[in-house]
């Protein structure tokens, strides 16, 4: 294993499975990892419908199960408003040093790269089936997400009402 400290950055709306296999991936590659949870400061929304401290508990209560603690830390950042210039600069500031970025996203990877950090695609893992998208959408609609996602995931989800969250910010009231 490598003495190497990797950065997966995600919103985690909320943590899926294909999360979880993402961050195994990594850690097959790295000792350790630091998850950046972004778009910190959203909340309540149909994107964003979990705070900073429900995703860290999600995050925190799998990796835990896992007995992965020693190996990953876990962090919110906060988004720039579209001063994307600032935003590698922001990560810097707040983000303990780290060998590599992961993401997927191509904004990201651009802002990263252009500040010489080397950036890595995480492989999709069964992405039609693990979308942190199509699982909101199943939330609001009643369907089967519990399976999509770690069980300390719905766990939490259920403990902070997120189901009737996302069902009201989408004006499907019960």
């Amino acid at each position: 294993m490598k003495n190497s400290r990797g950065f997966y950055i995600g919103r985690f709306q909320p943590f899926h499975y294909g999360h979880l296999k993402a961050l195994n991936w990594i850690l097959e590659r790295e000792r350790e990892v630091i998850i950046g949870i972004g778009s910190a400061q959203f909340s309540h929304t149909l994107r964003n419908p979990f705070t900073l401290s429900e995703r860290v508990e999600m995050v925190w209560r799998v990796v835990k199960k896992r007995d992965l603690t020693s190996r990953v830390i876990i962090m919110g950042l906060p988004d720039t408003d579209e001063q994307h210039s600032m935003w590698v600069s922001l990560i810097k500031s707040y983000v303990p040093k780290f060998d590599r970025a992961y993401t997927n996203d191509s904004l990201s990877r651009v802002l990263l790269k252009e500040a010489g950090i080397e950036v890595s695609n995480i492989p999709f893992f069964e992405r039609n089936k693990y979308e942190a998208t199509k699982i909101r959408r199943l939330i609001i609609d009643g369907g089967n997400w519990e399976e999509l996602v770690p069980p300390e995931v719905a766990e939490v989800i259920k403990e902070v009402k997120g189901v009737e969250r996302l069902r009201a910010l989408a004006g499907r009231d019960s």
